[in-house]
């Protein structure tokens, strides 16, 4: 593990993919450490530098000598951030770590790109099965001797602690293995963190977000078990309530611990949403700067293809989109030639070509030309098919955001509401050009009519 030292406090963390990529910094939630977010980094760390804290007073890193809160929390992650990048972060955080992300945001938008938040704390007010059986001894943890005599008594006492702890955090169906389990547990019930636990308890209560999450422009993807006993789904509410740019997904068959639980859905769900293959066995053909993302993102609300789509959803198509340059002039594409990309063209001009009769040069005539925000290729990418007419670049050049077919089949698989929006566009841009053309057809049999009078 790492070791970073922020404010005089150390914090161990396990350093993962790319140096020169976005940042990722991956946040667990209360009573845990970076295992809880193990499964996450062999997928992100093939596009952003994963970097999973243990939290100060969890796993490896010594406790803060000052009273722990989500602001004081927050506030390292914010130091973390600027230490180590000097663009913003993707957050991911679970539960508790999603309390910590929530708050960053609010406190300095400018270092959060995006969040991938799941069961994330809101309100602070966790449900009655914590409340009831876990709070008590959480509390009495505070003390040192108490704290030493549960240590004692936690072997004898390991059926009533998974009697307890069991229902409040995995669903009955739950597909969590046995070695996470125990490792999440033994996480959960590690020695001389009685502390920590108990102030992070209150302080998760103190921190009720409730409110305030209008206030937040920064787009997440909040995913949530159907059966989370840990962090009550009346949190999901408030986010639907008031989190205009937020993403809300519930998982069934999923619990407090989605990622462990549900692991294909949480991944595909993840996966779609940063702009990461479907599959982690999958290539990773495309990697853009998350300013790039970001720039497309916007750039896509006044598009044909990403009509009507919020910011969330517009991030994630741009993830998909590879950015292309040509010089004026320059072929783009050929008749017959097998391709399946739709292209948008984001500057200059794209034009199209009937190609040649007979191979005489005379008879090739301009078809039409493509313009900012404007899609062409529909057909190709739909059907498989080769090109019908030539693409070049116009007079002053051009900019085109490319989509490929097997790109956008996967992110309709993993987010079928976004793939119907944008085939839904590219329909609607498909439908308006053919109703062009009948118009043009039109008026030239109207011009031939008054030619034979």
């Amino acid at each position: 593990m790492e070791v970073f030292s922020i404010d005089g406090a150390k914090i161990h963390a396990l350093d993962a993919g790319p140096r020169h990529a976005q940042l990722a910094v991956l946040i667990h939630g209360w009573s845990s450490s970076s295992f809880a977010m193990s499964p996450l980094i062999p997928l992100l760390s093939r596009r952003f530098r994963c970097v999973a804290i243990d939290l100060p007073g969890y796993g490896e890193s010594p406790p803060l000598r000052e009273r722990a809160t989500i602001g004081r929390y927050a506030q390292i992650v914010g130091r973390l951030i600027t230490g180590l990048s000097d663009h913003p972060a993707v957050l991911v955080g679970h539960s508790m770590g999603g309390m910590i992300s929530a708050t960053l945001a609010l406190q300095i938008p400018q270092l959060v790109d995006r969040m991938v938040l799941l069961c994330p704390t809101i309100s602070g007010r966790l449900s009655f099965w914590i409340n009831t059986f876990v709070s008590p001894i959480t509390m009495i943890e505070r003390f040192p001797i108490f704290s030493r005599l549960l240590s004692v008594l936690e072997p004898s006492m390991l059926y009533v602690t998974d009697s307890l702890m069991k229902p409040a955090s995995f669903a009955e169906r739950s597909a969590i293995s046995e070695a996470d389990y125990l490792r999440l547990r033994a996480d959960a019930r590690r020695p001389g963190q009685g502390r920590v636990r108990a102030e992070c308890f209150v302080a998760m209560r103190n921190q009720d977000l409730s409110g305030r999450l209008r206030e937040l422009e920064t787009p997440a993807l909040v995913i949530w078990g159907a059966e989370d006993n840990t962090v009550p789904l009346r949190d999901a509410g408030v986010v639907a309530d008031e989190w205009r740019n937020a993403d809300l997904r519930i998982v069934p068959k999923a619990g407090h611990w989605p990622h462990f639980e549900t692991p294909e859905v949480t991944m595909r769900y993840i996966a779609s949403y940063l702009g990461l293959p479907s599959l982690v066995s999958q290539p990773d053909v495309l990697v853009q700067p998350a300013e790039v993302t970001a720039q497309v993102a916007e750039f896509l609300a006044n598009s044909q293809i990403g009509s009507g789509l919020n910011l969330a959803q517009r991030t994630r198509l741009a993830a998909h989109l590879e950015r292309r340059r040509y010089p004026p002039g320059a072929l783009i594409d050929r008749t017959n030639q097998e391709s399946t990309d739709l292209y948008l063209v984001q500057d200059g001009s794209l034009e199209v070509w009937i190609p040649p009769i007979d191979n005489d040069p005379d008879s090739q005539r301009l078809l039409t030309t493509v313009v900012v925000g404007q899609i062409t290729g529909e057909m190709s990418l739909l059907d498989g098919g080769r090109r019908s007419a030539d693409l070049r670049a116009g007079e002053e050049g051009v900019t085109i955001l490319a989509l490929r077919r097997e790109r956008l089949r996967a992110l309709a698989e993993d987010d079928p509401a976004l793939g119907n929006a944008v085939l839904w566009n590219i329909a609607s841009a498909l439908a308006l050009r053919l109703r062009l053309a009948n118009w043009q057809q039109q008026g030239l049999a109207r011009e031939l009519q008054a030619l034979k009078r």
